[in-house]
């Protein structure tokens, strides 16, 4: 009867499917930072919302605003939100093959190039002051100061998001397999970039 025993198939358990079981579409980083830029968006949304109007009502003013305005740091601006961008892409990309050394490098690297940012516009801001643009100067400017310091805002956040996670990787935190926190920042900052570019748009670019 020895050779005869019965061998009882292995059932696999729902403790040792879990772990395989990742869903294909979930999002990347956490899910509040998902909820942030949702309002974040809602937020820019009522601000476009005045731009338009204020459009609608003075298009002779916005036809010929952005002519008045500093391109080049509009220009700057942009260049600098995407290749920020970038660069924390490729820290995230650099993690999860598992070199933490070149991926701390890209962060310092996205930070150094965020920083530019608020330098610029402090730049455009003395630009514009020495060319009379100011909450005087009608309701094309008074818009456009409107969306731009709240943008400002925003951006100044995400810089503040960045260097909050270069502190954390230097520790260790991130890893091949955990770089949710990294993936969250990375996040808002995209969101805040493609305001920007809608911004630039409108202002800058849209005769």
């Amino acid at each position: 009867m020895s050779d005869l025993t019965l061998q009882t198939p292995v059932r696999e358990t729902p403790a040792n499917t879990s772990a395989a079981r990742v869903p294909s579409d979930s999002l990347p980083g956490l899910k509040g930072m998902w909820v942030a830029v949702c309002l974040e968006y809602l937020e820019f949304t009522m601000f476009f919302s005045v731009y338009f109007v204020a459009r609608w009502f003075h298009p002779q003013a916005f036809q010929e605003g952005a002519a008045r305005l500093w391109t080049w740091g509009g220009v700057a601006v942009t260049l600098v939100m995407l290749t920020s961008g970038y660069a924390l892409t490729q820290a995230i990309a650099a993690f999860r093959q598992g070199n933490a050394q070149r991926a701390k490098q890209w962060q310092g690297a996205a930070l150094a190039i965020g920083l530019l940012y608020p330098v610029i516009k402090m730049l455009e801001w003395r630009w514009n002051q020495a060319h009379a643009i100011d909450a005087s100067s009608g309701i094309f400017v008074v818009v456009y100061y409107y969306l731009t310091i709240n943008h400002f805002l925003h951006a100044c956040w995400g810089l503040g998001g960045m260097v909050w996670c270069l502190a954390r990787a230097k520790v260790g935190t991130y890893s091949s397999t955990d770089v949710r926190g990294l993936e969250a920042l990375a996040t808002y900052w995209h969101a805040t970039d493609l305001v920007w570019l809608m911004i630039f748009a409108l202002f800058y670019a849209l005769v």
